[in-house]
């Protein structure tokens, strides 16, 4: 049985957490898609941990963790990681696995990344600069390296042929950057690598499947990042829905059970790309403020605004969602007035449903307003305990998605989540 947990939005929905409190009941966490541009906080004690790669249920003793094939892995940010984890007392070599198919990003798929960036002038993506985008396009194009390639006698011939071939493209793009010192770093991690457990993914998780273990497949990014049905061309360079987990794990779709998606209790986006609820104003500036958004990989101020149901109902549509997690309640404690998105106004006309090209329509958000609670929440321990103005705006929401919130995360603590069921 396989359970997924992946983001509604547009990622930083506080997943990292979310899995963190899920893990204790499932035997694997598998990572599907998605490469270092994701950054998942959890809270170790008082200390927090940035993962990037690396499964969220590594703290937890007992759990294997496994890299799966649909994602894009840098080795140097892997080793940085792996030292980070490793000084907590955890065992890698014991609970951390890594799929042979996993693609590898390059030193050069760093530089395209960044001159290909550059060269966009005003119309830049706000891509991450991490080498993924490149990287999936090798894969596709039938010329990536993968991890299992690291164990074959003839990497170094193999590696010097792509970089060759990448060199040409960043000739084209006058980018005349030194990388040596990245090289240097990639060749160190890639030995590093080597000595971790690298298997054969799909065959790993299949035979967990089979003896009867249960996996939670954790998502990178949000839906509406997705490749196929998100804000393109404002969006990640993988699947970031439900659909990617058969494809980044080699599972079959009938072993999915349960989708759990995570949302905040409002919205935001890093990067460019549309954003209907954005608030560029005072109000955006204190949920900024309030809701400490900053990305937790580039350290970027998040754009900020209240929760768009048209975007989430979608997102819950093509993910088959089962139930929903909503992050980061207690953020809106300090509003006397919250507003909802119910639907666009489109060129004079009201839609409930996300267009084609969003990002070529003056979309206007119609919203419906709510009294805020105005009072601390992340003292609350129980459903109970919650504000009574809190649970008639999580109400509305249920029913507007017909999915219902069935956790609420109401502080950055591991035990601040409540069960609403």
């Amino acid at each position: 049985m396989v359970d997924v947990l992946l983001g509604l939005q547009w990622g930083d929905e506080g997943k990292g957490k979310i899995v963190d409190y899920f893990a204790k009941d499932y035997d694997v966490v598998a990572r599907f898609q998605g490469g270092p541009n994701a950054g998942h906080t959890l809270y170790i004690g008082d200390k927090k941990v940035v993962l990037h790669q690396i499964p969220s249920g590594v703290f937890h003793p007992n759990k294997l963790n496994l890299i799966g094939n649909g994602v894009v892995l840098d080795p140097v940010t892997l080793k940085r990681e792996c030292d980070t984890v490793a000084s907590f007392g955890v065992d890698l070599r014991k609970n951390l696995f890594i799929s042979e198919r996993t693609h590898l990003i390059l030193p050069t798929h760093r530089a395209l990344d960044k001159a290909a960036e550059i060269s966009k002038g005003s119309q830049k993506i706000g891509s991450t600069l991490k080498g993924i985008s490149p990287a999936y396009m090798d894969k596709t194009g039938r010329n990536g390296l993968r991890v299992g390639d690291l164990l074959d006698k003839n990497f170094t011939t193999s590696y010097i042929r792509l970089r060759l071939k990448h060199q040409k493209l960043l000739d084209n793009y006058n980018f005349t950057e030194d990388i040596s010192g990245w090289e240097e770093e990639f060749f160190e991690a890639v030995e590093f690598l080597k000595q971790l457990n690298i298997v054969n993914g799909e065959y790993f998780i299949n035979e967990q499947l089979r003896a009867g273990k249960k996996v939670l497949a954790e998502g990178a990014q949000g839906s509406m990042l997705d490749i196929d049905f998100g804000t393109f061309p404002f969006v990640t360079s993988s699947n970031t829905i439900s659909a990617g987990v058969c494809s980044g794990l080699g599972v079959a779709p009938q072993t999915i059970r349960d989708v759990i998606g995570v949302t905040k209790a409002y919205c935001t986006r890093v990067g460019s790309g549309p954003f209907p609820t954005e608030l560029e104003d005072a109000t955006g500036e204190e949920l900024r403020k309030i809701g400490n958004e900053f990305g937790a990989t580039t350290g970027r101020p998040r754009r900020c605004g209240w929760i768009d149901l048209v975007a989430l109902r979608f997102a819950c549509m093509v993910n088959g969602v089962t139930k929903i997690v909503m992050t980061k309640a207690d953020v809106l404690d300090a509003f006397k007035e919250l507003q909802v998105c119910t639907s666009y106004n489109i060129d004079g006309k009201e839609s409930q449903e996300i267009p084609f090209r969003i990002d070529r329509l003056a979309v206007t958000p119609i919203y419906k307003k709510f009294q805020g609670w105005d009072i601390p929440s992340s003292a609350a321990k129980s459903a109970a305990e919650l504000p009574e103005t809190m649970k008639s705006y999580v109400s509305f929401i249920n029913e507007y998605l017909g999915v219902k919130v069935r956790y609420i995360s109401n502080g950055p603590g591991r035990d601040q989540i409540i069960s609403v069921d």
